[in-house]
């Protein structure tokens, strides 16, 4: 039984959800995200709550309603707050910087990493030590922070590297552990 998928999705003041076949669009204050939905899900909206309904008890429709309620969930709540993803930077030397659209990360290598900004994607880089990711889309928000800290993943010796803001690392004993 998908608890999930069961719980009705609230729409708040501001937000618009339109629903065409299985394309849903959503717009808010902050911008406008689509999406397909799987043909079998079934979306009901009455005054400001929206809720989704699966055709059957079958694996594949259970399955199929937590993920498509969260999908619409998550453009709900992207359109309305955003989303926004924080990048810490550990090591001696290692550091970002912003120019123009590009971040620009000195992770140890013999040349400086650049990062273009996705459209829809803004890069922030508070200290040089932090970088912040924020946008509408979820899924994007975490694919280009995903993206930054593959340039360098925190090491369990030292625990140098980049690494998500609360990410614990577990640090190893070197060679002379006994």
């Amino acid at each position: 039984m998908s608890r999930i998928g069961l719980k009705p999705i609230e729409i708040p003041e501001g937000v618009e959800v339109k629903v065409n076949g299985t394309h849903v669009t959503v717009k808010g204050p902050k911008g406008e995200l689509s999406r397909d939905i799987h043909k079998d899900m079934k979306i009901e909206i009455e005054g400001n709550v929206l809720t989704v309904v699966r055709p059957t008890e079958g694996k594949e429709h259970r399955s199929l309603h937590g993920t498509t309620r969260s999908l619409i969930a998550n453009m709900v709540e992207g359109v309305h707050k955003g989303f926004e993803k924080g990048l810490e930077i550990n090591g001696v030397g290692y550091r970002a910087q912003k120019q123009g659209n590009k971040l620009v990360v000195n992770a140890g290598y013999s040349h400086p990493v650049e990062i273009d900004a996705e459209e829809g994607i803004e890069i922030d880089v508070p200290k040089n030590t932090q970088i912040i990711v924020k946008g509408i889309d979820k899924e994007r928000v975490g694919a280009v922070a995903a993206n930054i800290r593959a340039i360098r993943p925190p090491e369990p010796y030292k625990g140098k590297g980049i690494r998500y803001v609360g990410e614990y690392v577990r640090q190893k004993e070197g060679k002379t552990a006994k």
